[in-house]
């Protein structure tokens, strides 16, 4: 069976946020990008490869489809275009990026495609996306690169009305510059 894997840029106080920054007009948007480094993009580039496909929420996917397309020449961009990208919406009318795929039933589609051949799935980013899949209980692994600042306020990954859901930490990573990953499990 196939994981959905979530990999998410997070502050200390659970905020998170794209590395551009401009998804929400926070006044400290742009943080995570302070915290770049090749520890962090070697990290981020193995995430990649140790799955076959991408999953999607409708903004991120809008996007990276205006981003990626036009980037070629390395392992990062390459993949980033080959692999099947599956994107959950239900107002999409359709999707051009290369080997894009629109998911219109989450919880049934998603179960199916977890039951496919193949290697795992990796969501980026998404966070109203990510919201949904800890409701319906579609997580397998939370990859959480925690930066470490507190910017007071901005995009929560956690609700307050999640039911309880027990993740076991499976690996942990700290980089020079204070970033430190954290790999979880979801527990049955």
């Amino acid at each position: 069976m196939r994981k959905i894997i979530v990999t998410e840029f997070i502050t200390l106080d659970g905020v998170v946020e794209a590395p551009g920054g401009d998804e929400t007009p926070h006044p400290h948007g742009g943080w995570q990008a302070r915290y770049r480094s090749p520890e962090g993009g070697k990290y981020k580039m193995d995430e990649l490869k140790s799955v076959d496909a991408l999953l999607l929420g409708k903004n991120t996917y809008s996007g990276f489809s205006n981003y990626w397309p036009t980037q070629t020449g390395n392992d990062f961009a390459d993949s980033m275009n080959h692999y099947p990208k599956y994107v959950v919406s239900a107002t999409l009318p359709n999707a051009g990026w290369n080997n894009s795929h629109i998911i219109r039933d989450m919880a049934t589609e998603l179960a199916a495609l977890k039951n496919t051949q193949g290697g795992n799935i990796l969501v980026y980013g998404s966070a109203t996306l990510v919201k949904s899949l800890l409701q319906h209980n579609l997580i397998d692994e939370l990859h959480l690169m925690l930066i470490p600042v507190v910017v007071g306020g901005g995009l929560k990954l956690f609700d307050d009305n999640l039911q309880l859901r027990n993740f076991s930490l499976s690996r942990s990573q700290a980089f020079e510059n204070g970033v430190v990953v954290l790999e979880y499990q979801l527990l049955p």
